[in-house]
């Protein structure tokens, strides 16, 4: 295999560099949503741990499924791809509500 060439950002076409700016904003962009969303998701940890219920919620789960593999597929996106994304998504979420959980019950005691 060839060694692989370091690439001076002057030798990259203009097009590609364009390509990458989006990138590069979409990237900051998802960063930014993922962070409210996280934010929306302790609202939810809270109150799901003051009136004492679990963590998970794997009827919501299913249906968040369902529907982001239909988003996925209406916009062109690997729908397996959207299902393992969320997945990722909820098992942190899932973490999150547990750590909240035992923060409430640890006051509680």
């Amino acid at each position: 295999m060839a060694p692989q060439r370091r690439t001076n950002m002057s030798d990259i076409p203009e097009e590609l560099a364009q390509a990458r700016a989006t990138i590069d904003n979409i990237d900051a962009a998802l960063v930014h949503i993922l962070a409210e969303r996280f934010r929306c998701t302790q609202v939810v940890g809270h109150i799901k741990a003051q009136h004492n219920l679990p963590p998970a919620d794997p009827a919501r789960e299913q249906e968040q499924v369902r529907r982001l593999r239909s988003l996925a597929e209406e916009s062109g996106l690997d729908p397996v791809f959207a299902e393992k994304f969320l997945q990722f998504i909820v098992t942190e979420v899932i973490r999150h509500h547990e750590d909240i959980k035992q923060g409430y019950e640890a006051r509680n005691e």
